[in-house]
């Protein structure tokens, strides 16, 4: 593994840092605002500088020429939008209006940032002595591109969404899906060139950022994949516009945030791949308004729940090869109530569900409960066969309240997962077994992974039967013992104050 150092790694640490300068003096959903708003003016003008720089020093370049940003996925960044004018006025009173003032003159030179960036600096409640601090520490921050990995800043970003989300919560993970189960939903289904990719509640665009880099990483080209997506939620639509600029991604999220039952963005159109991770058990979801939707192919989904409304709205969307990963609460797999239960089995027998993986505990930011990832294909290979994995073991605790997966622990899951597909998997007691949908049906169609894939077999520790049960027997009755003892001690202790038992 490389060494980590300040031209790699160490100053997302460092921006992160100059967020909890504001600690205490704006609110947190502010103070989340004027980072993420400061790393992308930072980012674009960086860039912006250094294809100028080439432009300069080509004969044949035009440094004014806005088209010659443009040819190279680079945004063209107005004179009063440009760091160095930033750093120069850090320690002046109007600040803050000139950072709103820059927002501005990008958004005006770039159409598809339009009404997107943060424009509050210049807030009174803002204290811009603290903003000019921060201001300095961005300025101060070595950023040194190296090898192929040319999204320092992009990186930076993604590293303080999860500190927000971590921070703030519940609230946090509105907008943020933990990597460990981002990456092995994109690693598992493996999205690839010219494909369409769609993520119907995208919060920051997370699922898209890791497709990027699946994509990349097999010398791919994610300017060859359309990407679509929806965000009910203004600032969160917002934080994902901002995220796919910092990162290259031409992603069509829409004119404006939406409610993806009501207004669906993107209604006429079907997609290779789809990843989300929809809310939680989502009530007064507006079923009663649609009632008569085309989406509910199997069954009206209960209004008190949300879930097997995002299912189908998904399949819905579906491609005739396409294939969905999604992230839904456990009881998901087994609820009969209000006509799940016979929406799961539709599902099931129309052969759409490839595979269930159980979560640990303890992934999300802003809830404990364990989450099941979903895998749902059209036309998928094992015909009439569904793999389920009980991954509740895998992982290991980052702190005491926080799990994360390693690379291993991913890539075991994606090679199940390819096994499974090339008819090459073998049950696995306690972790993996692949099941007939016959077997399924008589589980009255539960999709608990538990119930498949049994007990992990315990290792003989080679203590013949008669010898363990005389030894055992043995510790039982000293226990017993000492209960007694206890009991007695009690007994003595409370009439010695006048109380019997």
């Amino acid at each position: 593994m490389a060494e980590k150092n300040n031209t790699n790694i160490g100053f997302e640490k460092e921006i992160w840092d100059a967020a909890c300068v504001l600690w205490g003096h704006i609110p947190a959903a502010d103070y989340r605002k004027v980072i993420i708003g400061l790393i992308f003016l930072k980012y674009v003008s960086g860039v912006f500088e250094q294809r100028y720089n080439e432009l300069l020093n080509d004969e044949y370049g035009d440094e004014n020429d806005r088209d010659e940003y443009i040819a190279e996925n680079v945004f063209f960044v107005p004179e009063e939008s440009r760091w160095s004018k930033i750093a120069d006025a850090a320690h002046s009173p109007e600040i803050g209006m000139v950072l709103d003032n820059a927002m501005r003159a990008i958004e005006k030179e770039n159409e598809s940032l339009k009404n997107v960036l943060p424009k509050i600096y210049a807030n009174p409640d803002l204290d811009k002595r603290v903003l000019g601090e921060v201001v300095d520490i961005f300025t101060n921050i070595n950023m040194y591109e190296q090898g192929n990995d040319k999204d320092l800043l992009g990186r930076t970003y993604e590293y303080c969404i999860e500190q927000f989300a971590a921070h703030e919560g519940v609230k946090g993970g509105e907008f943020y899906t933990p990597s460990s189960i981002v990456k092995t939903i994109v690693e598992i289904l493996k999205p690839f060139e010219d494909c369409r990719v769609y993520d119907p509640c995208c919060g920051s665009g997370g699922m898209f950022v890791q497709s990027a880099k699946f994509i990349d990483a097999h010398s791919g080209s994610i300017n060859r994949v359309a990407v679509y997506g929806q965000e009910s939620n203004a600032d969160t639509w917002k934080i994902a516009r901002i995220n796919m600029a910092i990162r290259g991604i031409d992603a069509n999220l829409g004119p404006h945030h939406a409610d993806t039952f009501y207004n669906d963005l993107h209604k006429n159109q079907k997609f290779d791949f789809i990843m989300a991770n929809p809310p939680f058990n989502l009530s007064n979801w507006g079923a009663d308004h649609l009632k008569d939707d085309v989406r509910w192919r199997y069954g009206m989904p209960p209004s008190g729940n949300a879930n097997f409304a995002w299912i189908q709205h998904m399949i819905h969307h579906l491609a005739p090869y396409g294939k969905i990963g999604l992230v839904l609460a456990n009881g998901a797999l087994s609820s009969q109530t209000s006509g799940e239960g016979e929406i799961r089995k539709r599902i099931v027998e129309d052969d759409l569900v490839e595979g269930i993986i159980a979560m640990p505990t303890q992934l999300f930011y802003s809830v404990t409960i364990p989450v099941t990832l979903w895998f749902i294909t059209k036309n998928k290979k094992q015909k009439g066969k569904t793999l389920f994995i009980d991954a509740r073991k895998m992982g290991y605790m980052v702190d005491r309240k926080h799990r994360d997966f390693t690379d291993e622990d991913i890539s075991k899951l994606a090679k199940t997962f390819e096994d499974f597909q090339n008819g090459t998997l073998e049950d696995v007691k306690g972790f993996c077994a692949v099941v007939d949908t016959k077997d399924i049906k008589k589980q009255d169609y539960i999709l608990t992974p538990g119930r498949y894939v049994g007990i992990e077999e315990q290792e003989d520790d080679g203590e013949p039967f008669d010898e363990k049960m005389k030894r055992l027997t043995s510790e039982l009755s000293t226990m017993f013992e000492k209960s007694r003892e206890l009991e007695d001690e009690i007994r003595k202790k409370l009439g010695a104050i006048g109380f019997k038992v």
